[in-house]
This record gives C-alpha cells, structure tokens and sequence, in this order.
C-alpha cells in the first residue's frame, strides 16, 4: 500500500487551524483512488520536533498513488492546505509494508 504522510507542527493558532482543517477534510476525501485517510492528533512530543497532527492518506498501488497525484482534486488539497499550514508541514511518501 502506497501512502502520504503529512505532519503538522504544533500552529500558533490551534483554533484557527482546527477549523480550516475541518474545511480541509471534504477536499481530501474526494482525491482519487484514495483508499482510506486518517488522522492522529498528538499529546505530546517526547523528543524531537512538536509535531500537532499527523495525517496519513492511503492508495492501494503505486500507479493509483501516481495518478492521484497528479489529479487537479490533489492540487486542490495542496492549495488549500498552504492557505492554512504554509510553514507547518512535512510531507512524506512511502510504501507501508509488514515486518
């Protein structure tokens, strides 16, 4: 499973995020090919960055994940999210594997 994984350090304005964010849900649901989306807000940060929220996005193979990068519904969600998080993002992509 291919998968997008977005982290966003801790905003100055949690509120403000947090509704742009909520605003921010529907346009990445309808990214094709998208399998599953979560979400997990942190507690706390141990060691290292203080990171806020960790989004995860989840396609079932490469080229799927491929297209859905380069479809206007992804380039709607990368706007948005600059609108709202420019400066707080890390943006990974990778394989989810067992073991």
């Amino acid at each position: 499973m291919e998968k997008m994984v977005v982290l966003y350090r801790q905003p100055e304005d949690v509120e403000a995020f947090e509704e742009a964010y909520a605003r921010h849900i529907p346009l990445v649901e309808k990214v094709p090919g998208l399998v599953k989306a979560t979400v997990t807000r942190f507690s706390r940060s141990l060691e290292g960055e203080n990171f806020y929220l960790m989004a995860e996005l989840f396609f079932p193979d490469k080229e799927t994940f491929k297209s859905a990068l380069r479809s206007p519904e992804m380039a709607a969600v990368g706007q948005d999210a600059h609108s709202f998080a420019a400066g707080l993002m890390t943006i990974l992509l990778g394989s989810e594997s067992e073991g």
